[in-house]
């Protein structure tokens, strides 16, 4: 059932028993599989797969909200294995944000006001609660939790079944139930054409703001004046010091 009032590409499939609502979006190329159910007020951009049972712009889950109108907005060239559920925002005009290229495996949940940058994979049963930002080429592994407000760096790769609490630094492999960090994300920093000057610049890092006995500040001091400055390196100590000064990657205080 497609609603008056949905906005649907030419060439847009729409499989058996799927739900489109009135004041939907579906940009050129994307496929629905079956069972599929868009809520009002999401839009997709150009070629995105949705796979069975997926439900797409349902209301947050959050008890301040009253109804008002959100937004889902998606990119172009996702995927949404089967069941996948993303919620609109919370707090009228807002917006949940998938960029493009991402995957999200079966199971996988975003909560109101997420914000996924580009080309993210999650594997299944990734939960990730409200106001979560998510950055390039990030790789969570299947099961894990995210909590509320956290953020995690580009190319971190968060193993599974962690439990996530607090940001997650950019480049480092990331684990278990503390959290604990590991050492860089070399495989992945390799995939992305990062030179092995650069990953043994972040491993000096890593080893000396996450594995040291220094406090943060003279952690941070010490990067600065023992180990070479590459682009990885300057976005990992800029990462840190905004946890240092108590805000998150958006600038709230958290």
């Amino acid at each position: 059932m497609v609603e008056s009032g949905a906005q649907l590409a030419d060439d847009v499939v729409v499989g058996p028993f799927c739900f489109v609502e009135a004041g939907v979006e579906l940009g050129p190329g994307c496929w629905l599989d079956s069972h599929v159910t868009i809520k009002s007020g999401t839009t997709l951009g150009a070629r995105n797969v949705v796979g069975q049972g997926a439900i797409l712009g349902g209301d947050p889950q959050d008890r301040k909200y009253k109804g008002e109108p959100t937004f889902l907005r998606i990119g172009d060239d996702n995927v949404f294995r089967e069941y996948v559920t993303i919620h609109r925002a919370t707090g009228e005009g807002l917006t949940t944000t998938v960029g493009n290229r991402c995957y999200l495996m079966a199971f996988c949940h975003l909560g109101h006001n997420v914000t996924l940058h580009d080309d993210i994979t999650m594997a299944n049963n990734v939960g990730v609660a409200g106001h979560v930002t998510v950055e390039n080429l990030a790789n969570i592994g299947g099961m894990t939790g995210i909590h509320q407000f956290a953020r995690i760096g580009q190319v971190a790769m968060v193993g599974g079944m962690s439990r996530i609490v607090r940001d997650v630094p950019p480049y480092m492999l990331v684990e278990g139930a503390e959290q604990t960090v590991h050492d860089i994300n070399a495989v992945g920093l390799r995939r992305i054409g990062v030179t092995s000057e650069s990953r043994l610049a972040l491993h000096k890092a890593c080893k000396l703001l996450f594995k040291s006995q220094l406090g943060l500040t003279n952690a941070i001091a010490t990067v600065r004046r023992e180990v070479k400055s590459t682009p990885e390196v300057e976005v990992l100590i800029a990462f840190v010091e905004r946890l240092f000064h108590g805000k998150n990657g958006r600038g709230d205080q958290r």
